[in-house]
Parts: structure tokens; sequence; C-alpha cells
């Protein structure tokens, strides 16, 4: 599969924080994405979850289904238990004809919990760490048995945020494991996401581009604000909006195939969603050109 280009809902209608573009008609955000030139969507909370429903939707505006955030708990359950509780996403997205499962762990997770602060997310202990990548390892085993490629969405405020969290997962679990590579959580955690890219880029089957306005960032890590809180306040923009370098993300990627996909969370009464989506998606395909990428 040759690189194409998505976008995620949440730039029209957040899913942790429901009431942020809550008005937003899916209609509405399927039109405008494909006016501004996507031809893949993630899943977000207005889409139907039954493949005879979601399909026409998406072929009326003239969209694939790329697949969508799935939250596992190997922390507290194992991995043949994860598996079976997503039976319903496994059916919907191989329905779909979309091999791309996203999952991020979400035990003791704060980052859809505006009362708090990103300095009280939750760590592992060694004998979680342990579980955990055994247990991950293992999932995406599973996975992989029904032609599906599990890719880890490494994000704020939980316990996969930093760049040495992400290395210490990629160094533990197996080679089914692969990352999701997002662009901005990737910023704001530490970590260069070009250097990301160089290391793992065997191990990267799927790209999440948005940007991170440093002035908001610095405002929010200083003020130990709450993930949410920091959305709201406009941390993150869509591609060339902000402080990252995509140019060398992308140089670090040859030879990559699949979906990068735009999905820069904001607050659609501040940033018209309409306007970002154009923006980023012709940002986008700039830079992928200059990374040699097109």
């Amino acid at each position: 599969m040759a690189i194409r280009i998505g976008a995620n809902p949440i730039g029209w209608s957040n899913d942790d924080m429901q009431e942020i573009g809550g008005w937003i008609p899916l209609e509405q955000c399927l039109s405008e994405a494909k006016a501004a030139g996507f031809v893949g969507m993630e899943l977000g909370n207005k889409f139907p979850r039954e493949a005879a429903k979601l399909r026409p939707i998406l072929e009326r505006y003239g969209h694939a289904l790329i697949g969508g955030w799935h939250s596992i708990f190997l922390i507290e359950r194992d991995a043949e238990t994860e598996f079976a509780e997503a039976a319903h996403h496994r059916k919907l997205l191989k329905d779909m004809g979309t091999p791309v499962f996203i999952v991020a762990e979400c035990t003791r997770t704060i980052h859809g919990d505006k009362s708090k602060p990103l300095s009280t997310r939750p760590r592992m202990t060694e004998e979680e760490w342990k579980r955990f990548t055994e247990r991950l390892t293992k999932l995406a085993e599973l996975l992989r048995q029904e032609g599906f490629q599990l890719v880890y969405h490494h994000h704020m405020g939980t316990v996969i945020q930093t760049p040495e969290e992400i290395d210490r997962l990629m160094q533990e679990t197996g080679e089914a494991v692969h990352l999701l590579l997002d662009t901005g959580h990737a910023t704001w955690g530490g970590a260069d996401p070009a250097e990301l890219a160089r290391k793992y880029r065997k191990r990267i089957s799927h790209v999440h581009c948005k940007d991170v306005r440093p002035a908001v960032r610095k405002e929010s890590d200083a003020g130990d604000w709450s993930f949410l809180d920091s959305v709201i306040a406009g941390v993150y923009t869509v591609p060339g909006d902000g402080m990252v370098d995509y140019v060398s993300v992308f140089k670090q990627l040859p030879g990559y195939s699949g979906w990068v996909v735009v999905e820069a969370e904001q607050d659609p009464r501040k940033a018209e969603p309409a306007k970002y989506a154009k923006m980023g998606y012709d940002n986008l395909v700039r830079f992928l050109k200059q990374g040699g990428l097109t």
C-alpha cells in the first residue's frame, strides 16, 4: 500500500471530552475532511460501530476506515482476556477491511480526567513492566493470527509517555508489537520524533501527525495542567503550525507504506475545523514530498 493521508475526527469532535465539538454532526466532519483532501478516517465517538451502518456513510464521502483507538488494560488483564474483550472491535475492523489495530494501555490513565494534572500520571512498577510487555507481545501475536497489525499509541497521561518509556516498550516486546509514531505526543513527552522514526523504522506501521505550540506547552508544563486543559488551550495543532520538524521525521521513514493521519485535537470554537483540516493536509503533502516519501 502506498502512503495515504487520512484524518481523525478529533479536530471536529473530541472523544475524551465529548462536549468539545459535541454539536458538530458527523456529516460535517466527513464532508469537510473530504474537501480538504483526506481519503480515510479513524473512528470517533459519533461513528456507528457496525459495518452495515458505517460503510455507506463513509462511502458517501469517499473515505476508507483506517482504524481507531482501542483501550487495553494489560496491567490488570491477561492477553487472552483482552483479545476476547476486543471481539466487537475486531469484527468491525475486519468487516471494514482495515488491518490497523491501534491500542493504548489505559490502566490508571488520567488523560481523560480534566481534574488531574499530568504530573499525576501513572507509572509502572518493575513487576508491572514485565507483565505488561509480555502480555502486549502475546496480544499482538493473537491479533496477527487474525490478520491485524497491533500498533501501540504512546500518549500523554498514560504509562507510556516519555522517550525512555517508549524505548523500553520497544526493547521488551516482540516483533509483532509495532509502534504508532505520534509526532505530537512524542514531542510534548520529551522525545524527538525523528529519532524515534530512525530507531524503530522497521516497526512503525502507523503515523499520527499533530504539531505542538511551544508557548502553550511551556505554560502547561509550568502550571502542571491536565491534558484536557492543555488541549483546550491549544497545545496541539495541525502539521506546520507548531514546532515539529516533519521533513526530518519523514526522511527517517524511507520506504514507509501505510497511513499518515492528521490527528490534531483542538477546540473547534477556537480552531475552525475546515480551515485547519485544509492547512494540515496541504502542509503534510508538502512535508512528505520534501522528506522523500512521495
